[in-house]
């Protein structure tokens, strides 16, 4: 296997950069120089690391222009998303500058004989393994949380966006972080797994397909080593009787295509109760009908190319095998003849279990159009599956949504009469097949550290 790796400009198929994978040997020492700097980063107080996360949000602001380049040129990202994810990604260095004292703060309870302490102390270094479709963001969401709680990180990130991970650690480091507090590695999915071995490392939280990561926390549980999973999901999203059509449509197609509809936690499902089906495939249509695909760098592009031609041959191959079991094209469905790894907006109806389009993860601009009898039936078909995410509902009576997402939703994540990404104050995270544990909102700095208990006799 070579050790070699190019990055690869979707829109044009040109190389980016050629990078050089670490050795396992190297790998394994920089685990090791993490264990060392933990050592001294674990005393650290909570002023000075508010002090450096605020500083990381500065420099994440002030180098906004170079991490554009590199989302653009690297994975495709259409240029005013990414500078959202850019917002995003300074707001959770901040609130977590601001609430990491608070949210880690000791607790003193009594027991009969005497009192104790809780606290929450960091456990080492922490490995992630992250995804390429939002390359700064998958990366400052677990690595900011775990760092100012006095963990130190490692993070093995995707290889068609190497320039991302060593950019990220640039960033840390002008930040006046300690060398090796946090560290991109750039390494193989290979040697990632190996080191969930390794005995420094104290937790792994992973981001990416549900079968890797369930590969991922059954090596680590052999170690009794603590894992979160952020995993796929295939998110439905609910049209009811008494929706508004208008509001649903907006949120719906924004909800599918962002992020060029490479999205864990994107609209892919429209489940539409058939009283307002027509209304809502009509104009649905009609706005994806009116969506832009193009140069991501251009503002009127709405939908960029797929990050890479892999991942646009696989969603193809998903589609083909829906219509062979039956679905139906309504719009897109074929690879454009043009340079880049395009996918058009495509919209398949007639889905049905035992479909791609139905069971898995369509990982790019493929919404999937089932029709429902009633309310109960599409909330029915909506837990109908493995995933458990996100999801949305669209009713006019916020009420019953609330009851409903509460109550009914199998998943993590719910919108209500609106599409949602991320939120900083705000828990992240699915069920199921989606994965476990939470980040963002606090409580990602509360995954990977010891609830120690301190009994002090009377």
């Amino acid at each position: 296997m070579s050790d070699k790796v190019q990055t690869i400009n979707p829109a044009t198929e040109e190389t980016v950069a050629e990078y050089t994978l670490m050795s396992e040997a190297d790998a394994n020492q920089a685990v090791d120089n993490a264990h060392e700097a933990f050592l001294s980063w674990k005393k650290t107080s909570f002023d000075e690391r508010a002090k450096l996360m605020n500083n990381l949000a500065d420099q994440i602001e002030n180098n906004a222009d170079t991490i554009l380049d590199l989302m653009t040129k690297e994975m495709g990202k259409v240029t005013e998303q990414g500078k959202q994810e850019i917002a995003l990604c300074a707001s959770i260095c901040r609130y977590t500058a601001e609430n990491g004292e608070k949210v880690l703060e000791d607790e003193n309870r009594v027991y009969d004989g005497g009192s104790a302490i809780i606290t929450y102390q960091p456990i080492g270094a922490i490995l992630g393994i992250q995804p390429w479709n939002f390359p700064l963001y998958q990366v400052i969401r677990y690595s900011a949380a775990n760092v100012m709680a006095g963990n130190t990180t490692v993070m093995k990130h995707a290889a068609n966006v190497f320039g991302m991970a060593e950019f990220i650690e640039k960033l840390y480091l002008d930040a006046g972080f300690p060398k090796n507090v946090y560290q991109s590695l750039l390494i193989d999915g290979k040697t990632a797994s190996k080191l969930i071995e390794h005995d420094k490392v104290r937790g792994v939280t992973f981001t990416g397909s549900d079968n890797v990561g369930k590969t991922v926390a059954e090596t680590a549980a052999g170690l009794s080593k603590k894992t979160v999973l952020e995993l796929g999901s295939n998110d439905a999203f609910v049209v009811l009787s008494d929706a508004d059509i208008d509001t649903a449509v907006e949120a719906c197609v924004q909800g599918r295509i962002v992020n060029n509809g490479e999205t864990c936690v994107a609209a892919k499902r429209f489940i539409i109760v058939d009283s307002v089906y027509d209304a809502f495939r009509e104009k649905f249509v009609a706005a994806f009908k009116a969506l832009k695909v193009g140069d991501p760098t251009d503002p009127e592009t709405d939908l960029g190319p797929m990050a890479r031609e892999d991942l646009r041959d696989k969603l193809h191959e998903q589609v083909e095998e829906s219509v062979k079991n039956g679905a139906t094209v309504t719009l897109g469905g074929e690879i454009p003849d043009t340079t880049g790894w395009f996918y058009p907006v495509t919209i398949l109806e007639n889905i049905k279990p035992g479909m791609p389009a139905y069971d898995d993860e369509l990982f790019g601009p493929v919404a999937s159009f089932i029709r429902a009898e009633n309310d109960a039936d599409a909330m029915r078909i909506a837990n109908d599956s493995r995933y458990g995410l996100g999801g949305g509902i669209f009713t006019t009576d916020k009420e019953k949504a609330i009851r409903l997402a509460r109550e009914e939703f199998d998943t993590g994540m719910v919108n209500i009469n609106g599409y949602s990404l991320a939120q900083p104050n705000l828990p992240f995270g699915g069920m199921k097949d989606s994965g476990y544990g939470r980040e963002h909102g606090g409580f990602g700095m509360r995954e990977f550290v010891n609830e120690k208990t301190i009994f002090i006799a009377e």
